[in-house]
């Protein structure tokens, strides 16, 4: 009972989280389902694990779903040796999609911020509660959160939730909250690394070197280093402790990550990327327009997202309709065009951070004292530094070029989910500061006008004179141009249709400048209320709560609606068999490949639902077989090499673009296969020029660092050798095989040394890769089974490990909370 009395209110605060869940995701708890093309994508890219894992109880570590193999340890596994995949697992089951990643946004700031204000703001302790929900709401809503919810980015959303908890853990240990603080890091930065978005981490351990670095200055300067390096070694001990109960994830991501696209090139030609992580132009495909970071203050600045927002009001449609184009068919056109004309590739939206929220961030670098003033200013302007990549290159680059890891990730605009934290800190910061009875009101309202001066002027100016600083052009504007002409015939007509588009970004700027503009004069109005002692403390934190939540609400609501939830019918349509999917399922070969080429093959995961594939969509595919793609596949598709992965079908779109067609390749290669001749080559890009052209039925290209375990003059010719895939598993092959000498065997199984072992007769024997990407084997004459086992001591060593770091946090927890428990008995 005394405890409920304690911790009633936070109990009321959850069931306020649970209530505005209820109301924006209302559809998730009628049972619809969010429309998520990343989740769809994962589902088909996931289908063979979990077809396997039903069967066996357990999740396969190999899947041939997608090109021609890989581990499926980078799609999807359970890790059960880890405590935070029950943790996870039973969260999640609390709550539908995506309610249970809103909920971890709300939960875990608001345990930053109540941690935060108790820090910071002692003597409000009444309202500390109050500015906790409201600083857990502006971070929640901000709009990015809800973009990538609607995309179906659930790891993403997950890492970004644990932001918060992270934060708060080691600001405790930091203050001085030695054991309990430590043992919330080690925990919460367990969870944080488990969602496995290591981009996410690593941005976010980006914001907390420059956090430990301005913490550190301070214990120098007030000569208190013995605390702060106290501090220091309890969290590196948490640090560890998360790291191990991790081991067989991490072990296993790095070292397919040496392997994956995010590594070094194997082949040393000039249009191939050389370094040891991704094409510096790919890895800047996404990156934020200088100009474009006025969104955090006005959403529509930029268009929205790329999806057109046009409606019969627009100019467009009032354009085609004067040339006499019926309504619904201008209508229909003018939802086609772009609303977004940034400099990214597409957009789903704006980063919006909340007009009264970015005041308040504003108004806080004038008025809160507090060094994480410093912190969070400083990790601001370099996460929106970072986040122009291309844009403006010069602190990019270097982060790019010289520090460690960084150019392992793409999509460099998404460093701000740094600023999306901080934003709101330091806005509730200068709450909390206002509200502080001891504050010098004379200050509070000289800062409060220059903020309102500085942001209020800054939109006047745009709202008046909108073209000052905009073209409302994108980049390839005259491109879209001809883009029309095209299609009318008419190039008068496509200009004015272009220059009407403008017009209509530019009336979606000045509508979204007057609202940032009333939601300021209306913040400002409140705050100089409080202030002046016109409202009660109390009622004015509520009405900008209730404004705060508003203004983000109603953007969100742009992008993530009730519109996006269907039925579960709808869902199960996405993945309708067609006919020749039907035919090709009725093959009994245990083992085959498809390629699709009714669909973007190689960045879609479609096909995999119901096939082994040769193409998909994966962020990270293995380096190699990127490399076969780009030189095999772009300009035209290499018969040899779909012949050796065993493309047994073709799928192929009709004549009339709708219905599809199929062929048999009636020259695949197979399952594996005994060869005539090797080809030795003495590098990669040999290998690369040799498979070009060759039959791999009767050759092998093998590259010299093999040369010395194959003799070819004892090697046997392939016309009285059988060998034959008697079983099918995705991580366990078996053949058998009859050869009357010594042969080599190519198997059309893709190349990955880290995990793939060889066993003729139960004995293991060593294996060389031939063909730039696949296995090979010399084998002994004879009648013999032979067996293919995935078995990477990465995952099976790691999870050894992770258990011993699972049963360890255990312990830590239980005695903090026991060792907290007994001294608050004591005070």
């Amino acid at each position: 009972m005394n405890w409920f009395k304690k911790n009633g209110i936070h109990l009321a605060v959850i069931g306020v989280f649970v209530i505005l869940c209820f109301i924006y995701f209302t559809p998730a708890f009628q049972g619809k389902i969010l429309v998520q093309n990343d989740v769809s994508q994962a589902k088909a890219m996931q289908m063979e694990i979990m077809k396997y894992k039903e069967i066996d109880g357990k999740a396969p570590l190999w899947t041939n779903s997608m090109f021609g193999g890989m581990p499926s340890y980078q799609i999807w596994a359970t890790y059960p040796k880890n405590i935070t995949t029950y943790i996870m697992t039973s969260y999640r089951a609390l709550f539908p999609n995506p309610v249970d990643m809103a909920m971890l946004y709300m939960l875990g700031a608001y345990f930053l911020f109540s941690v935060l204000l108790a820090l910071y703001n002692e003597k409000q302790k009444n309202l500390n509660v109050y500015l906790a929900v409201i600083g857990a709401l502006a971070f929640t809503f901000s709009s990015y959160n809800f973009i990538i919810l609607e995309a179906g980015h659930g790891n993403k959303a997950l890492a970004i939730g644990f932001f918060g908890p992270v934060l708060a853990s080691i600001l405790l240990t930091l203050r001085g909250k030695y054991l309990i603080g430590a043992a919330l890091t080690a925990l919460f930065l367990a969870l944080e690394i488990r969602v496995n978005h290591i981009q996410m981490t690593y941005y976010l351990f980006l914001a907390l070197l420059i956090l430990v670095g301005i913490e550190f200055y301070h214990a120098y300067k007030q000569k208190l280093t013995k605390g702060f390096f106290k501090s220091i070694g309890y969290l590196t001990g948490a640090v560890i402790i998360a790291l191990v109960i991790n081991a067989s994830m991490l072990w296993t991501t790095y070292e397919y990550g040496q392997l994956s696209i995010r590594g070094k090139s194997n082949l040393t030609s000039t249009n191939t990327p050389a370094n040891t992580g991704l094409d510096k132009e790919y890895a800047y495909q996404w990156s934020q327009g200088v100009g474009e970071s006025i969104t955090f203050l006005i959403p529509n600045a930029y268009g929205g997202g790329s999806a057109s927002l046009l409606d019969e009001k627009s100019e467009v449609v009032k354009n085609l309709t004067s040339k006499g184009i019926d309504i619904n068919q201008s209508l229909d056109f003018a939802k086609q065009l772009p609303g977004y004309w940034g400099p990214k590739p597409f957009t789903s939206g704006p980063w919006y951070f909340g007009a009264f929220v970015f005041f308040l961030f504003v108004l806080g670098l004038f008025i809160v004292k507090s060094r994480l003033k410093w912190w969070l200013l400083s990790a601001t302007l370099l996460s929106l530094f970072l986040s122009f990549g291309k844009n403006f290159s010069l602190i990019s680059d270097l982060f790019f070029d010289y520090f460690p890891l960084y150019n392992k990730f793409r999509a460099v605009e998404s460093t701000l989910v740094i600023a999306s934290l901080c934003i709101p800190i330091l806005a509730i910061l200068a709450f909390a500061e206002i509200l502080k009875a001891d504050k010098d009101q004379k200050t509070i309202l000289n800062a409060l006008k220059k903020t309102s001066y500085i942001l209020g002027g800054i939109v006047i100016v745009l709202l008046a004179v909108p073209t000052l600083l905009f073209s409302f052009k994108a980049d390839n504007h005259q491109d879209f141009i001809n883009q029309l002409n095209q299609v009318t015939g008419d190039m008068s007509f496509a200009n004015s249709i272009a220059q009407s588009l403008v017009e209509d970004r530019m009336s979606l700027f000045k509508a979204d400048a007057l609202r940032t503009l009333i939601f300021i004069a209306i913040g400002a109005g409140i705050l100089w209320a409080i202030i002046s002692k016109k409202i009660n403390a109390t009622l004015g934190t509520l009405a900008i709560g209730v404004l705060i939540v508003t203004d983000l609400w109603a953007v969100d609501k742009r992008y993530l609606n009730n519109e996006n939830f269907v039925t579960k019918a709808v869902i199960d349509q996405q993945f309708k068999t067609r006919e020749v999917d039907e035919f090709i399922l009725r093959d009994q070969d245990p083992h085959y490949r498809v390629l699709d080429l009714t669909i973007p093959t190689f960045s879609s995961a479609n096909a995999s639902y119901f096939h082994k594939t040769v193409g998909g969509y994966h962020a990270a595919k293995l380096k190699r077989f990127q490399e076969v793609v780009e030189k095999q596949f772009t300009a035209s598709m290499n018969q040899d090499v779909l012949d050796m992965l065993n493309a047994k079908y073709f799928i192929t779109p009709g004549k009339d673009g709708q219905n599809t067609s199929m062929q048999v390749n009636s020259t695949a290669c197979g399952n594996a296969w005994f060869v005539d001749k090797v080809q030795f080559v003495k590098n990669n890009d040999e290998e690369m020029v040799a498979i070009s052209s060759f039959d791999p039925k009767k050759e092998a290209i093998i590259h010299d660092e093999f040369k010395t375990q194959l003799d070819d003059k004892n090697l046997g010719t392939s016309f009285n050798g059988k060998i034959n895939l008697t079983s099918y598993h995705p991580d366990h092959l078996k053949y058998e095989y009859s050869i009357g000498k010594s042969a080599l065997a190519v198997f059309s199984e893709i190349w990955y040394p880290k995990g793939w072992k060889l066993y003729i007769d139960g004995e293991e024997k060593p294996y060389i890769r031939a063909n730039y990407l696949l296995r090979a084997a010399k084998l002994p004459g004879g009648n013999h089974t032979l067996e293919w086992k995935f078995e990477p001591e990465s995952y099976y060593f790691g999870e050894k490990i992770s258990l011993i770091g699972s049963i360890l946090l255990s312990l830590i927890l239980a005695f903090a909370f026991f060792k907290e428990r007994i001294q608050k008995l004591k005070a």
